[in-house]
């Protein structure tokens, strides 16, 4: 076996460089629902997706395209997949997170132990490393298998700040939360019952600057657990409330619902918005959660 052949063969699965870590921060935070949670992470030439799920009803995926990093040299021949500690990876790349300053991070796979590492690379002073422990998986991802329920998509987009505080609005202990699509008039209305009853009404015509896109032609309505709603906007980060970004929601086959949120993975000095909120796609995390409904469609 030639030098060269030993080299490619002891070549790590994947090794990035990313410019701003407290974006990615912010994006894995997002599906940080609970202390303690576990992630699994997978790899392919395209890019790396970090899964969590909780009793096969929330399923939460960050989509890191290759396109975020500046840097993605990817030598696997299959697809790894490993667990590691949401909390303590989080915890770990916020040690690499200097405030007002874009620190370059490496993320290697594997190390020595199978461990995933992480380097400090444009500190001048100290390079700061890391190394997490990995498992292999217990199961394979919940497969959420999310199809559309008709013809005509169920979906609408409204403004993640809005949704955000009207799901912690309608908050009782214990309770669900129906969502109903009426297609005349076009509209949107979240329910919570407890005590009493508590709704909000998102009216396609009068509230177009929060109710932003609106796509239903049959009255639809479903029941989610609160607990798992309102993981999929407790910990939005605050750029996307900053940039006025807006969250898409679709229900699917059986009442899947479908919530994606965009996330800003950009340099804080040097990043561009143009008028109506986008970036250019490479600096965009997608995030997308599914939950399971409570009951079958009225």
């Amino acid at each position: 076996m030639s030098h060269s052949d030993m080299e490619e063969e002891e070549a790590p699965d994947v090794i990035c460089e990313l410019e701003n870590v407290q974006g990615l921060v912010g994006a894995l935070t997002a599906v940080r629902w609970k202390r303690h949670q576990d992630a699994v992470l997978e790899l392919s030439e395209h890019g790396i997706v970090l899964i969590v799920e909780e009793s096969s009803c929330l399923q939460a995926k960050v989509y890191l395209k290759r396109e975020l990093f500046v840097r993605y040299d990817y030598k696997s021949r299959g697809r790894p997949r490993f667990g590691v500690s949401l909390g303590h990876f989080v915890d770990c790349l916020n040690a690499f997170s200097l405030p007002g300053q874009s620190s370059v991070i490496q993320i290697q796979y594997p190390g020595p132990d199978m461990q995933l590492l992480l380097k400090s690379v444009d500190s001048l002073d100290a390079s700061i490393c890391a190394e997490i422990r990995t498992r292999i998986p217990d199961t394979a991802a919940w497969n959420y298998n999310f199809e559309p329920a008709g013809a005509t998509p169920l979906t609408f987009t409204v403004k993640s700040a809005a949704l955000k505080e009207a799901i912690e609005d309608l908050e009782w202990p214990g309770s669900s939360i129906q969502i109903i699509l009426e297609p005349d008039p076009p509209s949107v209305t979240l329910r919570a019952e407890g005590h009493g009853d508590l709704q909000i009404d998102f009216m396609y015509y009068v509230n177009s600057e929060l109710l932003v896109a609106f796509q239903c032609d049959h009255r639809t309505s479903f029941k989610y657990k609160y607990k798992f709603l309102r993981a999929t906007t407790s910990n939005m980060p605050s750029s996307v409330i900053k940039e006025n970004r807006g969250s898409k929601l679709s229900i699917g086959r059986g009442g899947m619902l479908k919530v994606q949120h965009l996330v800003s993975i950009a340099k804080p000095l040097h990043t561009h918005v143009d008028a109506v909120g986008y970036q250019q796609p490479g600096r965009i995390a997608h995030i997308e959660f599914y939950v399971k409904p409570e009951e079958t469609e009225d």
